[in-house]
């Protein structure tokens, strides 16, 4: 294992006493819920940007946030204690050229993070390709629900809570003779560890700055092809995050993860705890954590966990699939290894695990037709995504209506994978690439995928563009019916399109 590099000392300051925070770009996901966080923790909050559209725009101004159109010098009159810079901004941004040219203190989402919440708790960093927002939240939920008042910070909407973050609280965990590890732990606090980067003047990952003393790896497979021209670069990205984790901490680990398992074992430094499913191959590496999913029904997911080989009852989630169960276990672990949890509380609590908005979110049944909004957009994860709706409603057709908008999905280096990541669905319904950016000759080419499905025996259309699907889906699909939108934008409004539509 090499040397940890050095990325630059991140900002210090007394994050302990009330400061005036600016956030430059304050409308996205991770800003927003960022100024809401610090805004909960006592915090006198200002944000900026170009626009702020519902929901996020709506959600600031319920914070108490006090938001300024635009990117402009004067927002930062008075001078701000803190300014933080999101990584949608330009170097030629004017709003932050003023800042770091007028000698304003600055800093990135990931340090600022981490120096204003982090540093006096003990962070809990789901990190991984896939499952991080569920997982991330299925965390969160189970420490609370074990009175432990975690702070948190997701990059979806948990459904157990109203807002995506939480100010820690200050309880502090009990120290026992079994729990050497629960002795060094302080307040939690889960985080999503994010790989994609952090500003345009702190090129690298978020998750590198998150102080992880508990993490979970879910998974590792190449994307962000924006940020990692080569998967050599992504691999190292987590190479590096599991560097940092300290003597003293745990890493929850997917041992059926051949990435993952090289990764870990040539890196790691703490304790690790591999996490698996029941006839995973595990790359030679021993679960202390084992998973055995039943049949899902109506109810969700159940399944028997064995932790160090003994069983430790059935456990249920309430969302179907594998790749759920993979999820819940290693929340599990991290919870009942990591901070102390009493496994029957888990158990209990998991039950009560509402999820994540576009998580196999169920939006409505118009007509008895079942219409599912979803994140996914990678093919391993449209892949999982459709086999879980299949495994809840093994009866009625189908529609898997997908969006390529992510940098990955719009690129051809998944044309082949996309071509078998339909397998659960009847009918396949395929929109125009959300990126216009794409050179041609790397853009995924969508007539041609919708002509490989239907060689394929796949029954599938190249959409033109949002009213058509509208109004296929609405012509063709009945009751008893899925439909299941997968895209990781906003999609032209489809769901509500939809349901209307079918509704009529």
């Amino acid at each position: 294992m090499g040397e940890v590099p050095e990325v630059g000392p991140p900002p210090r300051f007394d994050y302990k006493s009330r400061m005036h925070v600016h956030l430059i770009a304050v409308a996205g996901t991770g800003m927003g819920a960022l100024a809401g966080l610090f805004k909960a923790m006592g915090h006198e909050v200002s944000g900026s940007d170009v626009h702020f559209d519902p929901p996020m725009g709506p959600a600031l101004e319920r914070w108490g946030i006090r938001l300024m159109e635009g990117f402009d010098p004067a927002h930062l009159e008075p001078h701000p204690d803190l300014v933080v810079v999101g990584n949608v901004c330009r170097a030629d941004n004017p709003e932050a050229r003023a800042a770091i040219d007028g000698g304003l203190r600055v800093t990135d989402m990931a340090h600022g993070l981490a120096d204003l919440a982090l540093r006096e708790t003990s962070p809990l960093v789901v990190a991984g390709t896939h499952g991080k927002t569920t997982t991330t939240a299925m965390c969160a939920w189970l420490l609370h629900e074990a009175r432990r008042d975690p702070g948190f910070l997701i990059g979806g909407l948990p459904k157990n809570f109203e807002e995506s973050f939480r100010a820690p609280g200050k309880r502090k965990l009990p120290v026992t003779d079994a729990d050497r590890a629960g002795a060094l732990r302080r307040t939690p606090f889960a985080v999503e560890g994010d790989e994609y980067d952090t500003a345009f003047f702190e090129k690298t990952p978020k998750f590198w700055h998150y102080l992880p003393e508990v993490a979970i790896v879910t998974s590792i497979e190449h994307d962000h092809v924006d940020i990692y021209p080569s998967f050599e670069k992504y691999l190292d990205a987590f190479a590096q995050f599991v560097a940092r984790i300290p003597e003293h901490g745990l890493l929850v680990a997917a041992a059926a993860d051949p990435h993952v398992a090289r990764i870990v074992e040539a890196n790691a430094k703490c304790e690790v705890a591999w996490f698996a499913l029941q006839g995973d191959d595990t790359h030679g590496k021993s679960p202390h954590w084992l998973a055995a999913p039943a049949p899902a029904d109506e109810t969700g997911q159940p399944f028997d966990v064995f932790a160090g080989g003994v069983m430790s009852g059935r456990f249920s989630s309430p969302s179907p699939g594998q790749h759920n169960v993979r999820n819940a276990v290693a929340a599990i672990a991290a919870v009942c290894q990591g901070f102390g949890m009493p496994m029957r509380e888990a158990r209990a609590a998991l039950t009560r695990f509402q999820g994540v908005r576009r998580r196999q979110d169920l939006l409505g049944t118009p007509r008895g037709v079942f219409v599912y909004d979803d994140f996914a957009h990678h093919p391993t994860a449209v892949d999982e995504t459709l086999r879980a709706l299949r495994s809840k409603h093994p009866s009625g057709r189908m529609f898997a209506v997908f969006e390529p908008r992510s940098a990955t999905a719009c690129r051809a280096m998944h044309q082949q994978a996309y071509a078998h990541a339909f397998g659960a669905a009847d009918r396949v319904i395929l929109a125009p690439l959300g990126r216009s950016n794409i050179p041609a000759d790397q853009r995924l080419d969508v007539d041609k995928l919708a002509a490989e499905l239907a060689s394929s025996g796949k029954p599938a259309h190249a959409a033109t563009d949002v009213g058509d699907i509208v109004s296929l889906v609405a012509r063709e699909a009945g009751s008893g019916d899925v439909v299941a939108l997968l895209s990781n934008g906003a999609f032209g409004g489809i769901h509500g399109q939809l349901l209307e539509a079918l509704g009529r």
